[in-house]
């Protein structure tokens, strides 16, 4: 019987090295949702030979500093987390990127962080049919209720100003 070795990361599950070739081969910038059991961050990376540079990064505690109150890891969390990073991108020169979920499911928490991302201005693939509602992106369902106009409104008058 003959061993065949498998690598650490795709026993661990951590990287479909297929999937990750195709997307690499289209020398385009991608963006990657990461949902923990608290907190939500939203990446957009440029791919590189030596290693993925992150171009920009947002996490759901800085929602936090902006008055957010309840949850960090619901639908319109991942909207605002996905928005911020989006506006940040768009400062530093990116106009467009893929959605790249890995080993990961599409749930609705990342297509609500990848509307936030195109609502933001970046040009990226995806289908309309496939995000969430305005009234779950508002957070209307919610018993903690946020003024989701407000943070956004936060977010581009902050990011105007760097």
């Amino acid at each position: 019987m003959a061993y065949s070795k498998i690598l650490r990361r795709i026993r661990n599950e951590k990287t479909n090295y297929n999937k990750r070739k195709r997307m690499l081969m289209g020398h385009s910038d991608f963006i990657s949702v990461q949902i923990s059991n608290e907190n939500i961050q939203v990446q957009i990376h440029q791919p590189k030979i030596t290693g993925d540079l992150v171009i920009s990064s947002a996490h759901s505690r800085l929602l936090t500093q902006r008055g957010w109150k309840g949850s960090r890891k619901n639908i319109p969390a991942a909207y605002l987390t996905g928005y911020y990073a989006g506006k940040k991108a768009l400062g530093k020169g990116t106009s467009s990127a893929i959605m790249y979920s890995g080993t990961r499911k599409y749930t609705q928490r990342m297509a609500a962080a990848l509307k936030g991302v195109i609502d933001a201005g970046l040009q990226v693939p995806a289908d309309e049919e496939s995000f969430p509602i305005e009234s779950r992106i508002n957070g209307e369902h919610l018993k903690v209720k946020n003024d989701i106009k407000n943070l956004k409104s936060l977010i581009d008058n902050e990011v105007e100003h760097k």
